[in-house]
């Protein structure tokens, strides 16, 4: 249904928007909807009554075509009213309920219709109001929502922030433990080699040469070591800085510089006169009984990273007692050498019969064993030829030879055969030293210069070259050891001796080796013998016992002493 309205006065303007607002609620238009129509409707007509003239409402409800399911208002000027031309003004509002009602009743100018209908505008106004306070709230309690949300987001960003920074600095930290963990490992690596090469040589020289080698240029620019024992040493500077002699006064490290080190367990100490501008670490090279000397180091830099000193400290005592070590393997060595070699007397001249002998120490270690030699003439005419091996090596296996040794000479005296002599000293290694063991064998030359006596105590046998160049390997039973805990006759063996016979006696560090056991070695031996012709032998039996060890020692590192000793009967 269509409804129209003519406007010329504000009563009319009044009395349409009341029908319009009564039209709507009869149609079920909602209150919000119904308000916003009123309001925009009243403008629109207060516009035209301040412009004048005649204007027409137009309202279509749901039932005219124009305005199905649907309130469409239209304002425009009354024909003829001289306005012709104008667009109109429309607006159109949703009927939920299309088809309530008809019409909604005249409106008359009464004032009792007219303030019933303000009443109304006013309940739709406040009934707006409503829903706008229910949206603001509802908006305020987004706000809060949102500035909620907002608070969460900055305090998750700031959880982010300080994770993100405890993380960095937790991946600095691990960097830095792992730094501080290689450069530990490649001190003690660098520690650990270099206390390998100091404590592989026993020379004391040869300890001081490689101490610069070791250092520089890695933790040194320049190295000085001072012995005080060794004035002319040449590793040794003109002067000393003043550093140095007070860390030998008082067994102290001591740092020389322009400005404190910082070093921990080193005194600092005004830079030296000699290079002021040169940073100096003193450090005395100590030994269990008092310092033996001084390590006086340059920085490879500027200075020395805390733990490099620290490191530099524990290899220079390391050093010292390296050193200590060698001097003192240097005295016993020496000593136990002079005793030997003073032991070692010189062979008799017998008719009839060339002696030759060969000493020679071991390559490694304290290089004197209890190897030995001896020839001495009996009462009766007849030779006594011996060749020992006392266990160990060093001053005592020395002095413990040169007692069996004694003590052979002094049995041999009463005439004994090789047999009974190797048996008594057997006894008297037992009573003398009876953690302490040997093996020795005897050979006797009869005074008929055709016989040969022998025994063997736990000792390599001897062999024998015949004058038509066979070899022979005396292996007759042999005694066990002297001086292990059982009681022992050791017998004698004979052999009938042609002119131009060759015996030779050993110890088996001539021919035995770890790898290949003794056997191959006598086989060696018995070859080299009887490569030599009777009149090589009888030239010059010196020469041949040389030719005879070249090809069995021709590897030059010995882990035992030997002793060879050569009796050629001439023919």
């Amino acid at each position: 249904m269509t409804h129209t309205w003519r406007i010329r006065t504000v009563t009319d303007a009044a009395r349409a928007r009341i029908a319009v607002a009564r039209l709507a609620a009869a149609h079920g238009v909602p209150t919000v909807a119904r308000a916003r129509l009123a309001a925009a409707l009243s403008g629109q007509l207060r516009q035209c009554l301040t412009k004048g003239g005649v204007w027409v409402l137009t309202l279509d409800g749901p039932g005219s075509p124009a305005g199905a399911g649907t309130l469409h208002a239209t304002v425009v000027p009354a024909p003829g009213a001289g306005a012709a031309g104008r667009a109109p003004w429309t607006v159109t509002v949703p009927c939920p309920e299309p088809g309530r009602v008809s019409d909604a009743g005249p409106v008359t100018e009464e004032p009792a219709d007219l303030s019933e209908a303000l009443l109304g505008a006013d309940e739709d106004t406040a009934a707006v109001l409503d829903k706008l306070a229910e949206q603001e709230e509802l908006v305020a309690f987004h706000r809060e929502e949102l500035h909620q949300t907002n608070q969460g987001v900055l305090a998750l960003h700031a959880e982010l922030d300080a994770a993100g920074r405890a993380q960095r600095e937790a991946f600095a930290a691990e960097r830095r433990a792992r730094e501080e963990a290689e450069n530990a490992r490649r001190r003690l690596t660098f520690l650990a080699d270099a206390s390998a090469v100091l404590n592989a040589s026993l020379n004391h020289d040869e300890i001081v040469r490689r101490l610069p080698e070791l250092l520089v240029p890695r933790y040194a620019h320049h190295v000085d070591v001072w012995l005080f024992d060794q004035e002319d040493d040449r590793y040794r500077p003109t002067s000393h800085p003043r550093a140095a002699v007070h860390a030998a006064r008082t067994g102290r490290p001591q740092y020389a510089a322009g400005r404190p080190g910082g070093l921990p367990g080193v005194d600092d100490q005004p830079p030296s006169a000699l290079d002021p501008g040169r940073p100096l670490l003193c450090i005395p090279l100590l030994t269990r009984r008092a310092p033996l000397g001084v390590l006086t180091l340059s920085p490879p830099g500027e200075r020395w990273d805390p733990d490099d000193a620290v490191m530099l400290l524990e290899l220079a005592r390391r050093a010292g007692t390296a050193i200590d070590n060698a001097r003192r393997f240097e005295h016993n060595r020496d000593i136990a050498e002079t005793l030997q070699r003073a032991l070692l007397t010189d062979l008799p001249a017998t008719p009839g019969l060339s002696l030759a002998a060969r000493y020679l120490p071991a390559t490694h270690g304290l290089n004197i064993g209890g190897d030995w030699y001896d020839a001495f003439r009996q009462r009766d005419g007849g030779l006594i030829t011996v060749v020992g091996d006392v266990t160990g090596h060093g001053l005592h296996a020395a002095v413990m030879m040169s007692q069996l040794r004694t003590a052979l000479r002094a049995y041999a005296v009463d005439g004994d055969s090789p047999g009974r002599l190797l048996t008594r000293l057997h006894g008297y290694l037992r009573h003398l030293q009876p953690d302490l063991f040997a093996t020795a064998v005897i050979a006797r030359f009869h005074p008929d210069g055709r016989t040969l006596t022998w025994a063997a105590a736990g000792h390599p046998p001897p062999v024998l070259r015949l004058p038509d160049g066979r070899v022979r390997t005396l292996d007759a039973k042999p005694g066990a050891m002297l001086g292990i805990p059982l009681k022992q006759d050791i017998g004698d063996h004979t052999e009938r001796l042609p002119p131009g016979s060759t015996l030779a006696l050993y110890t088996d560090g001539l021919v035995e080796r770890r790898a290949r056991g003794i056997d191959p070695g006598i086989e060696r031996l018995a070859a080299a013998l009887g490569s030599f012709g009777s009149a090589e032998l009888d030239a010059d039996l010196e020469d041949s016992a040389d030719r005879i060890l070249r090809p069995l020692l021709s590897d030059s590192e010995r882990d035992d002493d030997v002793c060879l000793l050569l009796c050629h009967l001439r023919g």
